[in-house]
C-alpha cells in the first residue's frame, strides 16, 4: 500500500469506530448511511495534502463522505449502492476550465471548423464547401485559421495575412466572418464588407486596424475592436430570425457545448465573458436539465449596465452549486499572434507597432471600482508586457484607495508575456495569474517572431518564475481558441514541447502535481471555491474523473494517449467513454 495513504477521511464518523462496529454487527446490519456510488480498487489522487493518495471512495448525496482503501470504505456498501471497479486507473478531481468562452464552444462546433487547415487555400475550399448548403445572404461563420500555422504564407497577402479576393470569389451570395484562432482578428468576405459598410475610406476604430493593401483597399482582414463593425452586421442580421429561432440556436450551442466539456472530464467551466441574457439563458436551461456542467461566469456588460442590473446578478451556487456569477471581464489589449498584444517595445517582426490597448483606462478604473463596491472579482485580459503593467497599476490604484478590502483575488487573464519587474507584483498584491498551459506550445513557434529570444526567454509563459515567486495560478485552454482537452493541456505545462518536438524554454515548465492542481485546487481558489471543489476531500462536492492512463507516471509521450473514461458531476456518472471498461454493478 502507497505510503501517501494514510487512513481514510469519513464524514460524520470517526473510521476506527466505523470499522470496528461493521466487523462485530450482525450479518446484513448496517453501521453507516450508505453511499450511492462508490469508486474502489483505484489510485485516487485527491490534490488534498492530508490524504494526498487512495484506493476508494464514496458519495452520497452529490458530496464525498469517505476516502480510503477499498476495505477501509466497504461499510458504505449498501443494498442500492452503485459501485465502480476502477481496475487500478487514476482518478482526479473534476477537471476545472480556468478560463474559456462557453457559448462560443458551443457555436465554435456549429460554424465552419479551421483549426486543422494548413493553408489559406484550404481554408477558402471549406467554406466554398459550407457555401455550397447555405442559402443565399445566409452567414458563414469559421473560427481556428491562424497565418503563422500555414505551411507557406498566402499570395497574395499583406504582412502575411490573406487576401479577401478568393474568398470572395467562391462566396458571392453569402457574407462570410472567420475569427483568427485566436479571436482578436477576423478575416471577410466582399459580401460581408458591404454589409458592414467597410470601405476605402472607412477609419480604423480605436484599439483596432482594417488592415489594407498598397493601394489603400481594406484586405479583408480586422484586427482587435475593428471586428465589431462586421460583428454588428452579423448581429443586425441575426435580428431579423424570430425570437424563437435565436433562443433555439442559443440552446443548442449551450447543450453542444455542455456535452463537449463531459467527454473532456470538465466538471467546472470558468466562463470569460457572458451577458446578462446569457446567464438567464443558463439559468432556464439549469431548469430544465439541459446543462450538468458547473458555470462560474464573467460578467461582460458596459459600466453603464453593470451599474444598473449588476446587484440582481451576484449569483452564489446556484442550481444546486451549478452557477455562480460573481466576476467582471474587461480587455487590456489583444493578442500576440495577431499583432495586438500591447507591448512595451516594439515588436520585432513588426518594428513600427507596439500592438493595442482595447480597452481606454479610465473606463477600466470606472469598472474596477464598481467591481470593489459590489463584491465582484474583476479579470483582465492582458498578454504583452505593457498590458500586464498597466493592469497590476491599475489593481494597485484601486487597492490603495480601498486599504480595508483584502482577500480580494482579482486576476489577470492569460498573463502571457511579463517585464521581469512586474513578475513579482502578483504575488506581492494577491493577483493570480490565469494561464493557459497549451498557448505557450502552440504559440512557442513563432512567440520569438514577436518578441526576439532575448525577450520571449525573459517574460514569455514564465509559469515557474511566478511559481518561484508565490503567485497563485491556475489554467485552462481558453476554448474554442484552443480545443477543450485537458490531457493536451496538462502535456503542454508538463513539457513545454511543441509540435515539431522542439522545448520552448524547458526551465518553465510545471511538474506534473503542479500542473494537476493548476487545473483542479488551483482553478477552485481563483474562484473563492476551494472550499466546495479541487479536491476530492470528504464534504466537498463529488466532482471527479476516471482517466485510462496514470498522467502522474507514464512516460512524457504516453501522457497524450491518455483518454477520459469517466466523468462524475455531483456523484452522477454524466460520461462513459464508448469502450471503456467501467464494471459497473448495483447491488441491487
Amino acid at each position: 500500500m502507497p505510503n501517501a495513504i494514510r487512513g481514510a477521511r469519513c464524514a460524520g464518523a470517526n473510521l476506527a469506530i466505523v470499522v470496528l462496529v461493521a466487523a462485530v454487527a450482525p450479518a446484513g446490519a448496517q453501521s453507516v448511511q450508505p453511499a450511492d456510488l462508490l469508486l474502489v480498487n483505484g489510485k485516487i489522487v485527491t490534490v488534498d495534502a492530508t490524504i494526498p493518495e487512495a484506493q476508494a471512495l464514496g458519495v452520497r448525496d452529490g458530496r464525498i463522505v469517505c476516502v480510503g482503501t477499498t476495505e477501509e470504505i466497504a461499510p458504505f456498501r449498501g443494498e442500492e449502492t452503485t459501485t465502480i471497479d476502477l481496475q487500478g486507473r487514476l482518478v482526479v478531481p473534476g477537471i476545472i476550465e480556468a478560463h474559456g468562452h462557453f457559448v462560443s464552444l458551443g457555436s465554435a462546433l456549429l460554424n465552419v471548423d479551421l483549426n486543422a487547415v494548413r493553408t489559406w487555400d484550404d481554408a477558402v475550399e471549406r467554406v466554398a464547401a459550407a457555401a455550397a448548403e447555405a442559402e443565399p445572404g445566409e452567414w458563414i461563420l469559421g473560427r481556428g485559421w491562424h497565418q503563422e500555422k500555414w505551411e507557406e504564407h498566402p499570395s497574395p497577402n499583406v504582412e502575411g495575412y490573406p487576401i479577401h479576393e478568393s474568398l470572395s470569389e467562391v462566396t458571392p451570395d453569402n457574407p462570410v466572418l472567420l475569427r483568427h484562432a485566436s479571436g482578436h482578428a477576423s478575416i471577410v468576405n466582399e459580401a460581408a464588407m458591404r454589409a458592414s459598410g467597410i470601405h476605402e475610406s472607412t477609419p480604423d476604430p480605436p484599439g483596432g486596424k482594417i488592415l489594407r493593401d498598397m493601394r489603400g483597399h481594406p484586405t479583408g482582414v480586422l484586427r482587435e475592436t475593428a471586428q465589431s463593425l462586421a460583428q454588428i452586421a452579423y448581429a443586425q442580421a441575426q435580428e431579423r430570425l424570430s425570437e424563437q429561432e435565436r433562443e433555439a440556436r442559443a440552446r443548442r450551442e449551450m447543450r453542444m457545448a455542455n456535452a463537449e466539456c463531459l467527454a473532456n472530464g470538465v466538471t467546472s467551466f470558468q466562463d470569460a465573458g457572458s451577458s446578462f441574457e446569457t446567464v438567464d439563458r443558463m439559468l432556464r436551461l439549469y431548469e430544465t436539465g439541459e446543462l450538468d456542467v458547473r458555470l462560474w461566469v464573467m460578467l461582460r456588460e458596459t459600466n453603464g449596465r453593470l451599474r444598473a442590473r449588476m446587484d440582481r446578478y451576484r449569483i452564489l451556487g446556484a442550481a444546486d452549486e451549478r452557477l455562480t456569477v460573481r466576476a467582471i471581464k474587461r480587455s487590456m489589449d489583444g493578442a500576440l499572434g495577431s499583432h495586438g498584444a500591447w507591448l512595451l517595445e516594439p515588436y520585432s517582426d513588426q518594428p513600427t507597432s507596439t500592438g493595442h490597448n482595447t480597452t481606454d483606462l479610465d473606463s477600466l478604473a470606472e469598472a474596477a471600482q464598481l467591481a470593489l463596491e459590489k463584491g465582484f472579482q474583476v479579470c483582465v485580459h492582458a498578454i504583452g508586457d505593457r498590458a500586464n503593467r498597466e493592469t497590476l497599476d491599475l489593481f494597485e490604484r484601486t487597492f490603495e484607495r480601498n486599504p480595508g478590502k483584502s482577500d480580494l483575488r482579482w486576476r489577470v487573464e492569460h498573463a502571457q508575456h511579463l517585464s521581469r519587474d512586474d513578475i513579482p507584483r502578483f504575488a506581492a498584491l494577491g493577483v493570480i495569474a490565469s494561464m493557459q498551459g497549451v498557448h505557450c506550445t502552440s504559440d512557442g513557434p513563432w512567440v520569438p517572431l514577436r518578441l526576439g529570444d532575448a525577450r520571449a526567454a525573459d517574460g514569455a509563459y514564465v509559469w515557474r518564475k511566478l511559481i518561484e515567486s508565490g503567485a497563485r495560478l491556475c489554467n485552462g485552454t481558453d476554448v474554442p481558441v484552443e480545443k477543450i482537452d485537458p490531457i493536451a493541456n496538462f502535456y503542454a505545462t508538463v513539457t513545454r514541447r511543441t509540435a515539431d518536438g522542439a522545448v520552448f524554454y524547458a526551465d518553465q515548465r510545471m511538474t506534473r502535481m503542479e500542473a494537476l492542481e493548476s487545473c483542479t485546487l488551483g482553478a477552485a481558489y481563483a474562484a473563492f471555491e476551494e472550499d466546495i471543489k479541487g479536491s476530492l476531500s470528504v464534504g466537498k462536492l463529488a466532482d471527479a474523473v476516471v482517466l485510462s492512463r496514470d498522467i502522474l507516471t507514464v512516460p512524457e509521450a504516453e501522457i497524450l494517449d491518455t483518454r477520459v473514461d469517466i466523468t462524475i458531476i455531483g456523484g452522477e456518472i454524466e460520461y462513459v467513454r464508448p469502450g471503456a471498461a467501467t464494471s459497473r454493478a448495483s447491488s441491487r
